[in-house]
This record gives structure tokens, C-alpha cells and sequence, in this order.
């Protein structure tokens, strides 16, 4: 291939004397000026000539302009130890993703249609839209791959309760971040952003506080007040330890007294992982003059008989989880089995059976707690060691 020369040459433009000055380009082509007084055109074509035996071709296509502006982005990088290479490679990235970027109501509709697709439960769908609407609506008409960390942070530290007003507890403020960390790991999977913003956002401190449990007396006595229907909801909640969620999608089907097991199938369990938990003596007896083939284990309206049952057992305080905290913290101290426990609760180890509720309960509670039973002979007494240790 022909390469082309720095040279002058003599040309005529419509009658008219010019004088021409060429030199390569970089890549294919040629640069070209005209001149009409030859001396301008014979100290360009010196002035290119020096650069290329200085700098090669690359450096003859530089202009004053380009030149100042190279020294002064790499006085400017020099304290971080940087190029100007290293700048554009941080750079374009940044660029490509902000022309394939999207809204943050685009991405949370993608993300929540590729989550159900991939089969993920209502109950984790919910709680997605729920979280991220919110995120969308603060940030709206804003490009995912502008938000930033401060940003996020901004917002995270600004969500209050819709209800009350008060500020979200530092667990309900993690919650969010960690939804929006999903959101923008996805993002990031999809080329819509550089980083994930909210993994670089701040945690809120979490101080950690005692696990709050019934006492043998208070379980014993909420049984004993409890509607007929309502005493397997919590006679499950109690001894097996479901959760919430779980109980409330509890069928009859699952429970299997002759086997002694109840089944929490993974479409109805929070770690979307299938387990079973066993039957103890004595949630066998509260089960057994309510079993049926099929249908729900919770009753319709089973908050409004709780909070009654609640009232007439004398219970003024409700801790949080207050049937699954019990269950677990009474099972430790009676079986002295966390790893048993951590599978019944559905927990992937034994890290947090210990961390919340090692010695929280002595064993003869313990003893008393797993013999509170039914009366024999149907009368709406419980049965339980009456020897407080």
C-alpha cells in the first residue's frame, strides 16, 4: 500500500495558485492544508516534518489544542498514579452503559418479569414490588446507571412509615438496601450500569435485642383461651414452630399424625426449600380432635380470635414471633440439638440457634413447657407440671 509523504506541492483551485501541504493520517488517509502565500505553507510543512521525526505519525496529527490538553489531563492524573489510558478505560464503560441504560421503573418491571419467570414465590414477588415501587418513584425518569451511592443513601436514610411517619428501624432500612442490591446486581448483569451502587451504600446499624418469648404459664393459658378452631393455629405455631407465613398456607394435607410429621413444602416455605418437622407427644394430642383430610389449618379471621385469646389469657405484651421464638428457644433447652432445630426451623445452619436462643430457657421449664397438653376427659384445662424451676 502507497504511504503517504509529508511534501508541498503547487495546485491550481479554479485559475487560482495554491500551495498545499499533505501528511499521513492516522490509520488510512491523508491530512491536507491550503495556503496562498507559499512561506506559510514551506513552515507548516517544516513544522510537520519535525514532528514526525519526534513523535511519528501519531504526533504530526496533534494540534497546539490537543497537546495542552494531554498535558494537562496528565498533570492532573499523576497524583493518583494514573494514565490518561487508564481514564478512558474507567470512562467508556460508563458511556456504553449509559446508551443501553434504562429508568428505574424499566428495570423493576424486568426484574420482577424475569423473577416470576424464574418461578420465585408471590410472597418474595410482593415483597420486591412493594420495596422497589417506592425506589422507582423517588428516582423517577432517572437512568440506573446515574444513581449513585450517596444517592441511595439519601433516600434510604429518608423512608419513614406511610402509617405512623416515624423513621424505618434500622432492620426495615436493610431490608430496603437489600432489595435494592438484588435490583442493581441485575443491572449490572445486564449491562445497564458500571456498579452496584447500593452494595457501596451504607448499612444501618442493627442493635441486636433479646428474643422475646412466652413463658410455660402464658402458652399454657393462651390455649386455654383460645376459640376451638384457632387452638391448631397455635398449638403448630407453638410446638413445630412455622412461621407465620407458613401457618397461614398450612393445609391438613401436610400434617400427618400417623406419621408424625408436618410437611412445609417449598412452594409455602421462605427458603423455598422443603422440610419437615416433627410431631412432638404433645402437639399430637392438640391436633388430633381437630384433624380433617384437607383444608386450612389457620382459620379465616385468625388475628381477630389471637388478639382475644391474647386478652383472655392475660398476655399484655406480644413479642415479636412469639409461637416460632418459643418453639425454638424450648426445643434447644429440652433436646440440647441445634442442629435438629436449625432443620426444623428451616435455617440453613446452627449459627443463629445459637446466636438467639442458647440459654435463654432453663431445662425444667423446658420439661414443664413440652408437657402442656389437653385435659383428658375434654374439659378446657391444660396439663403441665405445676412446679415452677
Amino acid at each position: 500500500m502507497r504511504k503517504t509523504a509529508t511534501k508541498l506541492t503547487k495546485v491550481k483551485v479554479n485559475g487560482r495558485t495554491f500551495y498545499c501541504v499533505t501528511w499521513p493520517k492516522i490509520g488510512k488517509g491523508r491530512n491536507r492544508q491550503f495556503f496562498k502565500d507559499k512561506a506559510e505553507a514551506e513552515t507548516l510543512l517544516e513544522q510537520k516534518k519535525i514532528e514526525q521525526k519526534n513523535y511519528g505519525t501519531a504526533g504530526a496529527n496533534f494540534n497546539e489544542r490537543h497537546r495542552a490538553e494531554y498535558l494537562e489531563c496528565s498533570e492532573e492524573l499523576q497524583p493518583f498514579g494514573k494514565t490518561i489510558r487508564d481514564a478512558v478505560n474507567f470512562y467508556v464503560p460508563h458511556l456504553r452503559a449509559l446508551k443501553r441504560t434504562c429508568t428505574a421503573a424499566e428495570l423493576v418491571d424486568e426484574l420482577l418479569k424475569v423473577k416470576e419467570a424464574d418461578g420465585a414465590s408471590q410472597r418474595y414477588l410482593s415483597d420486591l414490588r412493594s420495596r422497589l415501587k417506592q425506589f422507582s418513584d423517588a428516582f423517577d425518569g432517572k437512568s440506573v446507571a446515574e444513581v449513585t451511592a450517596p444517592q441511595i443513601d439519601e433516600w434510604l436514610r429518608s423512608l419513614s412509615n406511610r402509617e405512623t411517619g416515624k423513621r424505618l428501624s434500622p432492620v426495615t432500612r436493610n431490608n430496603f438496601r437489600r432489595v435494592l442490591c438484588t435490583a442493581f446486581n441485575f443491572a449490572l448483569g445486564r449491562g445497564y450500569c458500571v456498579g452496584n451502587p447500593a452494595e457501596q451504600s451504607a448499612k444501618a446499624k442493627e442493635i441486636e435485642s433479646a428474643v422475646g418469648i412466652l413463658t410455660v404459664e402464658q402458652t399454657a393459658h393462651l390455649l386455654e383461651n383460645a376459640a376451638h378452631e384457632l387452638v391448631p393455629y397455635i398449638a403448630v405455631g407453638a410446638f413445630a414452630g412455622l412461621r407465620r407465613a407458613e401457618l397461614e398456607r398450612l393445609d391438613w394435607q401436610e400434617v400427618d399424625l400417623q406419621s408424625g410429621l408436618i410437611e412445609v413444602t417449598a412452594s409455602k416455605a421462605k427458603s423455598a426449600r422443603r422440610r419437615f418437622v416433627k410431631i412432638q407427644p404433645n402437639l399430637g394430642k392438640w391436633l388430633q380432635p381437630h384433624a380433617q383430610l384437607s383444608g386450612n389449618v389457620t382459620p379465616l379471621g385468625y388475628r381477630v380470635l389471637l388478639e382475644n385469646a391474647r386478652d383472655a389469657a392475660g398476655i399484655a405484651e406480644w413479642p415479636q414471633n412469639a409461637l416460632r421464638h418459643s418453639f425454638a428457644s424450648y426445643h434447644l433447652a429440652r433436646f440440647s440439638n441445634a442442629a435438629l432445630l436449625a432443620l426444623e426451623l428451616g435455617h440453613t445452619n446452627s449459627n443463629l440457634v445459637f446466636q438467639h436462643y442458647r440459654q435463654l430457657v432453663k431445662p425444667k421449664q423446658a420439661e414443664r413447657y413440652w408437657k402442656i397438653a389437653p385435659a383428658v376427659g375434654g374439659k378446657k384445662v391444660v396439663q403441665f407440671a405445676t412446679t415452677p424451676q
